[in-house]
């Protein structure tokens, strides 16, 4: 599951990017920091969903690192997207976007108590 889900993640980080890079530079009223949020929050995400990708593939048994990029990248970058697109409509959201990070940090701690010291895996 967690792998179909990192490559989900991946494929629409780089939509969201490139959709950041050409549609909304179009949109009336979008400025700079606007438009450095967008980027962002598709630079987490594309980063994050690539920990899951090895998550799933390296620690496949840490279902809570996974879990926490993966709702991290919800919060986080959702957040960020939604409020970038209408923020007046999404105000209630801002205070996701920390929340969502607070996710994405648990994932990489998550990953350093489930690897128990081990550095590499053993060799078979």
């Amino acid at each position: 599951m967690f792998w179909a889900l990192g490559s989900i993640y991946g494929a629409t980080a780089v939509a969201f990017g490139a959709f950041g890079a050409h549609g909304l530079k179009k949109r009336a009223g979008m400025d700079a920091q606007k438009l450095a949020s967008w980027n962002t929050a598709a630079h987490y995400q594309l980063v994050h969903s690539g920990m899951i990708l090895l998550t799933a593939a390296a620690a496949p048994k840490n279902k809570v690192a996974a879990g926490l990029f993966a709702a991290g990248i919800t919060c986080f970058s959702g957040s960020i997207y939604l409020l970038t697109l209408d923020p007046q409509r999404f105000r209630a959201l801002g205070p996701v976007t920390p929340i969502g990070g607070l996710f994405l940090i648990g994932g990489w701690v998550a990953l350093a108590v489930g690897s128990r010291g081990r550095i590499l895996p053993k060799a078979s």
